[in-house]
């Protein structure tokens, strides 16, 4: 009840503005290494990924194409969403990763989003195991305040080399974990690899992630500044169409954000 309530929020918000609607099951932390401490068995573990999906399909049935809804399954990284820790190879990241895509799949989502990627093999292990599935994939890379990879990686080099690797097989790039000012400078207009980034997710606070990991309290961030921010994005790189939320955020931001952007 309490996905419900969630996911209806934003499922209003997009038939009040007139948009299309990406839905992500909540399936972020639904593989193995973070469902072992928790006593589940890869049965379970398939299971809860299967019913994130089949919740997504029924709130589209429910919403009979109003607004028209993407149902997006959801992979986060192996490790945690702000440092990357021990870097799988991409062979080895593709074998882990491969059985929720699978299961998402199988399960009736309309593609994959690979959320909070912090460094290349990882991404490209993905992208491999989401074209075996044949089901389109978004990599979203989360940047640190300097708008590189918490490796150290340029964004540039890492949407290179995931594409370089796969034959360019994500439909999209996006950025996600990191507030606008942490990256916007780092968007080149008119570079085709800028072009690849449709979306973004970005922190309601501009604080790091060396500091959020800190906090006690939730940091909500400015939220007109934030959706100033992001009007300014997507005047400057009109193909950003994807827009959402990450840390700090909920619908009260995602709302000022749609407010903003279709202003203009």
């Amino acid at each position: 009840e309490a996905l419900e309530d969630y996911y209806l929020g934003f499922i209003a918000l997009a038939r009040r503005m007139g948009t299309g609607l990406i839905l992500e099951s909540a399936t972020w932390r639904a593989s193995p290494d973070w469902a072992q401490p928790l006593g589940l068995s890869p049965k379970d573990l398939d299971a809860l990924n299967h019913k994130a999906v089949s919740l997504l399909m029924h709130l589209r049935e429910s919403a009979a194409a109003e607004p028209p809804i993407i149902i997006s399954g959801c992979i986060g990284p192996r490790g945690d969403g702000y440092d990357p820790g021990r870097i799988m190879s991409g062979e080895e990241a593709e074998a882990y990763h491969s059985q929720q895509v699978a299961v998402l799949v199988a399960a009736g989502a309309d593609m994959l989003s690979a959320i909070t990627m912090t460094n290349v093999p990882e991404a490209i292990g993905l992208a491999r195991a989401a074209r075996k599935s044949g089901a389109p994939v978004a990599i979203s890379f989360t940047v640190e305040t300097d708008g590189r990879l918490p490796t150290g990686e340029a964004l540039w080099h890492a949407i290179a080399a995931v594409d370089e690797a796969t034959a360019s097989y994500p439909a999209y790039y996006m950025i996600n974990c990191a507030h606008p000012t942490h990256f916007a400078n780092s968007l080149e207009q008119g570079a085709a690899w800028a072009k690849r980034v449709r979306g973004v997710r970005a922190n309601a606070s501009r604080c790091s992630h060396a500091e959020l990991d800190a906090m006690t309290e939730l940091d909500r961030g400015d939220l007109t500044e934030l959706a100033q921010l992001y009007k300014d994005l997507t005047l400057d790189f009109p193909q950003i169409t994807i827009l959402g939320g990450c840390c700090g955020t909920d619908l009260t931001h995602v709302t000022a954000i749609a407010e903003a952007c279709l202003s203009h």
